[in-house]
């Protein structure tokens, strides 16, 4: 490899006895420099990653690297000119605390950059758009803000990007439909608002949305054209509406959690094969009426089902207990709607189902059942929801 000391102590500004021995190429060095720089040197603890980053006593990539750049950097790749490259920024959670560099841009043949469980800060740098080699980005747990930039939309060779666990605001950009490699999406616990986007990377396996603003229903054109989306995870937000038998039925679907939402009904129907994929469907804690549906037994697969606090009327479906296809039913939480009738036998006995079917309206349900515990709402508070007349009044 060609070594460039000129270049190097050009663009440090630093006097070292390594540098004829250079092999990392100078932009590399000098936005890794920009890296450390833009952090408070109050908050790189002396026996972290970044402790070790010297760039007046030794080049990023040169190795053995047993006393400098030890961790947190790592070399692989040479450009046409024969310069080492940097391939990945990895930091550990040391609480690193600053600003993210844009300088980070210039790092064009990284692949990784993972800075996660630290206290960066301020926005999200929009030369991040020019990393198009780049295939994780995680930048979960810290304390960045502003608006997700559209340009990730470019990264198209991206494959997980995790911006959970931060202060970011605005709309999910719908540009990130273009990144056609991305498997996991992670934007949980920001302040995102607005209606999910208008179409979604076709790729996705993971999606998650959890804890954030996010409101309005759930889209046939968002998520139609997920075939490979196994996990949708989107508690804690404020979607409304329908969960639709479309939805439920997404070829690779396998766990729903929907918890802590505005919705407010099913319209899951009978389908024709192929059978469902779903195992666990979570819609506890909304505002969801009507009936159970007893379109769920068959579901071949569901073995966790959780419909815990809304307002659920009518029968448990005997389908559930005991004529239901494929597996069998092993966690069932209905508790805290205003369900009647009595329950189906199948569940009651010390079979293996683990749940809750108390606070509702049932029937026959023993105290001494685990599965009807909490105890059966009041006779009022049930003959109020169902408008009956209770004798002597």
């Amino acid at each position: 490899m060609l070594p460039s000391p000129v270049l190097v102590l050009g663009l440090l500004g630093l006097l070292s006895p390594f540098a004829a021995a250079a092999l990392t190429a100078p932009s590399d060095v000098a936005a890794l420099a920009s890296v450390k720089a833009a952090l408070a040197a109050s908050s790189i603890p002396p026996r972290s990653c970044l402790a070790t980053w010297d760039f007046s006593a030794a080049d990023p990539c040169a190795t053995p690297r047993r006393t400098h750049f030890v961790c947190g950097v790592s070399c692989g790749a040479t450009d046409a000119g024969g310069a080492t490259r940097v391939t990945a920024v990895v930091l550990e959670d040391a609480g690193y605390e600053g600003s993210l560099s844009p300088a980070v841009g210039k790092l064009s043949f990284l692949s990784h950059l993972d800075l996660s469980g630290n206290s960066f800060k301020g926005p999200l740098p929009s030369s991040l758009r020019h990393l198009l080699r780049l295939r994780t980005l995680s930048l979960s747990f810290n304390a960045f803000s502003g608006t997700i930039p559209s340009s990730l939309g470019d990264l198209r060779a991206m494959e997980l990007l995790d911006l959970s666990h931060n202060q970011l605001t605005g709309r999910v950009p719908a540009e990130l439909a273009r990144i056609g490699a991305l498997r996991s999406l992670d934007l949980s616990y920001n302040k995102l608002s607005g209606r999910l986007p208008a179409a979604l990377p076709p790729s996705l396996v993971a999606l998650a949305l959890r804890g954030n603003a996010l409101s309005g229903p759930i889209s046939r054109a968002t998520f139609a054209g997920l075939h490979r989306l196994e996990v949708a995870e989107m508690a804690a937000n404020r979607i409304s509406g329908l969960v639709e038998g479309w939805f439920l039925r997404l070829p690779a679907l396998q766990q729903v959690n929907l918890a802590n939402n505005s919705l407010s009904g099913f319209a899951v129907g009978e389908a024709a094969p192929p059978p469902p994929q779903l195992v666990a469907l979570d819609l506890g804690y909304n505002r969801i009426e009507g009936e159970l549906p007893a379109e769920l037994a068959g579901f071949p697969v569901l073995t966790s089902l959780t419909l815990r606090h809304n307002r659920i009327k009518g029968a448990i479906p005997s389908q559930y207990a005991g004529g239901k296809t494929g597996s069998p039913l092993r966690r069932l939480f209905l508790d805290g709607n205003f369900l009647n009738g009595k329950v189906p036998q199948g569940f009651l006995g010390g079979v293996a189902v683990i749940g809750r079917l108390g606070d509702n309206c049932l029937e026959g349900c023993p105290d001494g059942e685990d599965l009807c515990q909490p105890l059966q709402k009041p006779p009022e508070v049930c003959d109020e929801m169902y408008g009956a007349v209770r004798p002597g009044l």
